[in-house]
């Protein structure tokens, strides 16, 4: 084990920050520690070359936390150790997880963890961005298989100008604020928003972000070449030879048939049943490869859905790509709240709750960059009958709190400042029914709660969700995606706004070389839709 400290240095945002490795945790199969300014990270990735047992999913996981000793605090309460997680921290965790999930090859599934621990916080300079590239440098120089390196930025606007990486202090003055992820060549994750800002600015803030990712990215394949590891060999999980020709022998049409029935819950169960029917027919002949078999019918699903939408220009619900489906809306709908309303697209919907509180329902936050209140929340919850699933119902999930945290940032620039309406707000949105954009259901439903519980918003805001199937050269830009779509698609792509202008946006891309025009592209149809939304919002 190499004693050898490396590291590259550079300028990003009129700061300095520096990647090294091999100081800190050397028995990891790769690290690194990014500091930029005084805020410090240190990022690990481990990983086994055997294949965990029992999964049909690759075993990732990506945790994010902030050590009170930092910022120089002592946790509060009894025990005065951190606790669980807070949303926050759950959020960070999942902006690093989702650009890089991706990158590892289809046929690993070796258990993989990527640790990034806040070691140091200058309250200037917000930490999740430098472990988002910490998280892409200790990959890039482990031994860990990945198809690329990634990197990332926070993109603000000041005054009409974008800034990288903007500071804590500088938030209040962005009309736009997002933080990006991609390689040198393509741009794979978005999070963010801004203040009823247009398509335009929005890709101005995409490219220009995009450019200085290219200079990190440079920056760590620069590191790499110094201290990169040779990727190991890892046990491939493949299918049984033959499962595949057997299973598509036996389904033959019949996907394609389902495919093109538009209820949900019939085309779910009929394809259940073809599974079953599959399953017990190949029992014998194959008594160890059930996981196979199950991965046979579903790519076969995937490849009969994605050759209707490209060839056929059909979707599953009998759409045209830029069709949304049906939309309800009712307000006023719980006698004893505040303000409710029921948002129903299609076979997703949600209830929608606002209660309104003084000064003492305020959220009180304790966190590194030091104590605050919160006086405008939105909660998320998904319960499993939505889906008509049977799970148990535990504590909040990584998703919900992701949802959850899009959804309260899409209407927060229309929530009136303290001065002129001094209550705390508290938003609850219960989806009664799923298939494909939930959190934009919420969106649309909470803001016509809003308005049912009297808060002076200053507009309504919609939500949509736009999904994209790539099939060679062929490109097809869906709007309003079902789940399906979502889970085969190439792209899960959320816009909410007024019909002014972007209040956020959530981009992930499972694919590799989506250009900027595509993304525009997206986006003017967002923006056909939403306002499309908003007529029938209006007119409830």
């Amino acid at each position: 084990m190499s004693n050898q400290v490396h590291r590259v240095e550079f300028e990003l945002g009129g700061r300095t920050m520096i990647i090294e490795s091999g100081r800190l945790a050397k028995q990891a199969n790769g690290a690194v520690t990014v500091q930029y300014g005084d805020s410090m990270v240190i990022s690990t990735v481990c990983s086994q070359t055997e294949p965990r047992l029992g999964f049909d999913f690759f075993p990732l996981t990506v945790e994010y936390r902030e050590k009170s000793y930092a910022a120089g605090k002592i946790p509060g309460g009894f025990f005065k150790r951190e606790g669980r997680p807070s949303e926050k921290e759950i959020v960070s965790a999942r902006i690093i997880d989702r650009p890089i999930r991706p990158l590892f090859p289809d046929d690993f599934k070796g258990e993989t963890q990527c640790i990034n621990f806040i070691i140091s916080h200058d309250l200037k300079n917000d930490t999740d961005i430098p472990a988002l590239i910490g998280t892409g440098a200790a990959l890039a120089i482990s031994d860990v298989p990945i198809a690329k390196t990634i990197a990332g930025v926070r993109v603000g606007r000041i005054d009409g100008e974008y800034v990288v990486n903007p500071t804590i202090d500088q938030y209040d003055e962005c009309d736009i604020r997002i933080a990006m992820a991609g390689s040198a060549d393509s741009i794979a994750m978005v999070e963010g928003g801004g203040l009823e800002v247009s398509e335009a600015d929005m890709v101005g803030a995409l490219q220009f972000g995009h450019e200085h990712i290219k200079t990190i990215v440079g920056k760590i394949e620069e590191l790499k070449s110094m201290c990169g590891k040779e990727k190991f060999e890892y046990t491939k999980v493949v299918p049984m030879e033959n499962v595949f020709d057997r299973v598509k022998e036996i389904v033959g049409s019949r996907l394609n048939e389902y495919n093109h029935v538009a209820d949900k819950e019939a085309r779910n169960k009929s394809k259940k049943q073809l599974k079953t029917e599959v399953l017990e027919a190949l029992a014998e002949e194959f008594p160890e490869a059930t996981g196979d078999i199950k991965t046979a019918i579903h790519d076969l699903d995937s490849a009969s859905m994605r050759s209707m939408i490209v060839d056929e220009g059909k979707r599953i619900d009998e759409r045209h790509p830029d069709d949304i489906r049906e939309i309800t809306c009712e307000v006023g709908f719980l006698p004893r709240t505040h303000g409710s309303a029921v948002f129903t697209r299609g076979q997703t919907q949600s209830l929608v709750a606002v209660t309104l509180g003084t000064k003492i329902d305020e959220q009180r936050l304790d966190e590194l960059e030091g104590e605050s209140t919160k006086s405008y929340m939105l909660h998320y919850n998904f319960p499993p009958f939505c889906t008509g699933e049977t799970k148990p119902i535990r504590g909040t999930n990584r998703r919900e709190i992701g949802h959850g945290a899009l959804a309260e940032r899409a209407l927060q620039p229309t929530i009136p400042d303290d001065s002129s309406f001094p209550y705390t707000v508290r938003i609850v949105s219960d989806i009664m029914e799923s298939n494909g954009s939930s959190s934009m259901a919420s969106v649309c439903g909470g803001s016509l709660a809003l308005m049912d519980a009297g808060v002076p918003t200053k507009t309504a805001v919609a939500g949509i969700a736009m999904g994209l199937i790539k099939e060679n050269d062929k490109v097809v830009i869906l709007t309003d995606i079902l789940g399906d779509e979502d889970h085969f698609g190439d792209m899960d792509f959320k816009v909410t706004g007024t019909s002014t202008g972007i209040t956020a946006i959530q981009m992930d891309i499972k694919i590799t070389g989506l250009d900027i025009s595509t993304m525009q592209e997206a986006l003017d149809k967002a923006r056909i839709a939403r306002l499309k939304i908003l007529d029938v919002m209006n007119a409830t």
